[in-house]
């Protein structure tokens, strides 16, 4: 009897995975998404103030890239969660980190101006490591969130190349 429960349990498992796997393939942003994602052109590697990332909300321009921990991520494939209508829309065009630090998914948790996280406790630092190691591993790094007064970097197209080459 309680080995059959497990193979019950097991198979369940096994079949909700697949679900997910097929619903994230063929779902709203699955494959159709991940399609418009995949016609806009790679971004070249560029530096962002915070008014120029807030352009790229998915709403004033179809590219969805948001900031975690000073990195800045093209997100757009991801569209389904970061879009306008996504459950994390309001990350879009924003630094997220303090909302993905805190779990919080309110405008309080969003600042208008460049945001150090200084206030914010170990454990909330290393949930911001966590998330950034996250989106690194999902998503294009496309450069670097600027604080205030801070000069871009000039990236060249042979580090754009290497490091979109490394992530594929």
């Amino acid at each position: 009897m309680l080995l059959g429960v497990g193979l019950l349990a097991l198979a369940l498992l096994a079949a909700y995975r697949l679900y997910l796997r097929w619903a994230t393939r063929s779902g709203p942003g699955g494959a159709a998404g991940q399609g418009e994602a995949a016609a806009l052109p790679r971004m070249k590697r560029r530096d962002f103030s915070l008014e120029q990332l807030r352009e790229f909300d998915g709403a004033r321009n179809p590219r969805i890239l948001l900031a975690v921990n000073g990195k800045v991520f093209d997100v757009t494939k991801g569209s389904k969660f970061y879009g306008p209508e996504g459950p994390y829309g309001i990350f879009a065009g924003r630094d997220a980190s303090r909302g993905l630090a805190t779990f919080c998914l309110d405008k309080d948790a969003l600042r208008d101006e460049y945001d150090d996280l200084s206030d914010l406790n170990a454990v909330q630092m290393e949930s911001v490591r966590e998330w950034e190691m996250q989106f690194k591993e999902k998503y294009d790094y496309v450069g670097r969130l600027l604080k205030p007064g801070e000069e871009p970097s000039e990236y060249t197209d042979e580090e754009d190349t290497k490091d979109h080459t490394k992530q594929e």
